[in-house]
């Protein structure tokens, strides 16, 4: 039996499309990572497919490229969801324990979590995700692992987390038409927060900002479960209109200027500059102040940050997550964006940085990559990796109940 297997992770965003390859060792070290590429995205619209044609072809892109860098055919691949769709809500489910002498089994732990799932949501729409917070035993709460325990009525506390049905075929369709197989559906969110979280952070109460092209995914976890999820309708491509609204140039020339010019906060650079546009466009013969720059981008990250300090006050989160603000995406390479973070949330910032990966190609380490990146980390801790016992990853993934055990229990491992 081979030592090795590779899998893959498929990031379909507004901007880019990022496809990451991984070849697995079983003897314990970490995901080398082969392979990673980035092309221009298209048909796709704040994270949801609009134009099929357009994203099957800018998908098959990227797995050419792919395949030529690392001589390895992408055939199956974990894919990342996105869009504002996305939504989260919490559910209890209720069982006796079957057994005659009170022992919860396996199949007790699964009927609960279905049951969990006999919750109302819109017509159209489809659990993604069933989290446990935690288990409770005849009462006895916080039981992260009932497995084993003797007790009467099982109960859980779970997050759920459901998207529209229609929005995920189309993406689903999208790889599938491009000549592969979805191995699993993990949302863009979670999977950042499996890439550049760590167990203590989870521990302590963290929120997770994924400043995309064309939204913002929220992610808020705290004694090591997902509480809530939230896809913004806000990204970097609003802070690009504004600038080419504001300083009248086209859109390629305003994404010229965030990336060269932007910053998060004027105290610290020179806001009395001026910008000269036309070397940056030779139909352009302004100048501008950077003042001006810095002013659009600062009103938009207000907007964006203010959303998810929102989203903080619902869940009655605001200013109470010990380990802070975590910033991802390709919006967070922004000079100043952590230091406004901490102002606009009144929490703790950092940039996030993917964990868990050997790599020497360094566009792996851009923020931007971070959601694909944790797909691939999501799929190791969750069951998608051989075993030294013989069990492959095929024959894991087609047992359900094996793989939701493990999925349900990973985020509890130490």
């Amino acid at each position: 039996m081979s030592k090795e297997q590779y899998i893959a992770g498929i990031d379909i965003g507004t901007h880019s499309v990022r496809v990451v390859q991984v070849k697995l060792d079983l003897e314990g070290d970490l995901p080398a990572v082969i392979g990673a590429v980035q092309v221009l995205s298209a048909g796709v619209r704040r994270g949801v497919v609009v134009d099929l044609d357009e994203a099957i072809t800018a998908v098959s892109t990227a797995l050419e490229k792919i395949e030529r860098m690392t001589a390895v055919p992408v055939t199956k691949a974990f894919l990342a969801l996105g869009g504002t769709h996305i939504a989260s809500l919490t559910s209890k489910g209720v069982i006796a324990v079957s057994k005659a002498n009170g022992e919860v089994s396996e199949a007790d732990i699964l009927r609960v979590m279905d049951a969990s799932e006999a919750v109302a949501i819109p017509p159209n729409r489809e659990v993604i995700h069933v989290i446990p917070k935690a288990f409770i035993l005849d009462g006895q709460d916080g039981i992260k692992d009932p497995l084993g325990m003797t007790g009467v009525r099982l109960e859980v506390d779970a997050t759920i987390v459901h998207g529209s049905t229609p929005l995920v075929k189309n993406l689903q369709r999208v790889i599938s038409q491009a000549g592969v197989v979805t191995e699993e559906l993990v949302v863009g969110a979670i999977a950042v927060a499996e890439g550049v979280l760590n167990r203590k952070q989870k521990e302590l109460g963290v929120v997770v900002v994924d400043i995309g092209a064309g939204t913002t995914s929220v992610a808020v976890y705290e004694e090591n479960t997902l509480l809530h999820t939230v896809v913004l309708p806000l990204g970097g491509l609003h802070i690009t209109n504004d600038l080419a609204i504001g300083l009248r140039t086209s859109i390629e020339t305003a994404e010229r200027v965030k990336i060269l010019y932007g910053h998060a906060g004027g105290s610290s650079v020179g806001t009395h500059d001026k910008v000269d546009l036309s070397k940056l466009d030779e139909a352009e013969t302004e100048q501008v102040d950077r003042a001006e720059i810095i002013d659009i981008i600062e009103a938009r990250l207000e907007e964006i940050f203010d959303y998810v300090h929102k989203e903080l006050k619902t869940i009655g989160k605001d200013g109470k997550l010990p380990a802070g603000v975590i910033l991802t995406g390709g919006t967070s390479n922004m000079p100043g964006i952590v230091e406004f973070a901490k102002e606009r949330l009144r929490l703790p910032a950092q940039l996030g940085q993917v964990q868990g990966l050997r790599t020497i190609i360094d566009k792996v380490e851009d923020p931007a990559f971070s959601a694909v990146c944790g797909l691939i980390l999501w799929a190791v801790s969750h069951g998608a990796v051989a075993s030294s016992s013989g069990f492959s990853a095929n024959s894991l993934l087609q047992n359900p109940n094996v793989k939701k055990l493990k999925g349900w229990f990973s985020s509890f491992l130490p």
